[in-house]
């Protein structure tokens, strides 16, 4: 019922999520395991969203994604049923697919990114969505992000239609610079960008006001 991919950009340290579901509010649960500095998590299938939290701790601790996944497989019941990835401050990246994760189920890595799914409509959908991520390195990281998820609806996405979206990415402070959502709607991932065109072109004076209100727009 979800496919994500979660990335660490290599020329700026920024990582980040981009998750799509059937569920209702599924960003809620997925897509907002993403630290500065640290690392990036992905918790879904039959999601125990406490996983996304415990990796992010022991990425932090300096834990390696092969490290941190392992520990998550370990650390609490009902393993066979979560579908997880991890990408650490290195770029590394692990992932699990349970035994009982739902229908066709994938994940395909690639460098500093790894996509996952589940009740897929195919098993390329993974694999499209970090060849988009991987088209245009140049670009901010969450363009990148959007990218895969568009390409994995386009490649076949999931069985049942999507209906809910998001897009997280962290930078160098405490709060996310990019924290958007589509909680229900009939194409989320449309509608994510839509309002991602609109945050993207101010996102910086965003971060100016925060940084320096005086010498942000509006502000001096």
């Amino acid at each position: 019922m979800t496919f994500s991919i979660i990335a660490r950009c290599a020329e700026t340290g920024r990582f980040g999520v981009a998750v799509t579901s059937s569920s209702i509010c599924v960003a809620s649960r997925c897509g907002r395991w993403a630290r500065a500095g640290t690392g990036a998590v992905a918790t879904q299938n039959i999601t125990d969203p406490g996983l996304g939290q415990l990796g992010l701790d022991l990425l932090a601790e300096g834990y390696g994604a092969e490290a941190v996944l392992r520990s998550l497989v370990a650390a609490r019941p009902y393993a066979e049923f979560r579908q997880l990835a991890v990408v650490d401050a290195h770029g590394a990246t692990a992932s699990h697919s349970g035994a009982r994760s739902l229908g066709l189920y994938k994940e395909h890595h690639g460098k500093g990114s790894v996509a996952c799914g589940n009740l897929l409509a195919n098993d390329s959908v993974p694999r499209a969505m970090v060849e988009a991520f991987e088209h245009d390195p140049g670009k901010h990281l969450g363009e990148r992000l959007l990218a895969g998820l568009v390409a994995g609806l386009a490649a076949g996405g999931e069985t049942s239609p999507v209906r809910s979206a998001g897009l997280y990415v962290v930078d160098r402070f405490v709060w996310p610079v990019i924290d958007l959502r589509v909680d229900w709607h009939d194409t989320p991932i449309a509608e994510l960008q839509k309002v991602f065109a609109e945050y993207f072109p101010q996102m910086d004076d965003y971060i100016q006001r925060a940084v320096d209100p005086t010498q942000a727009p509006g502000y001096k």
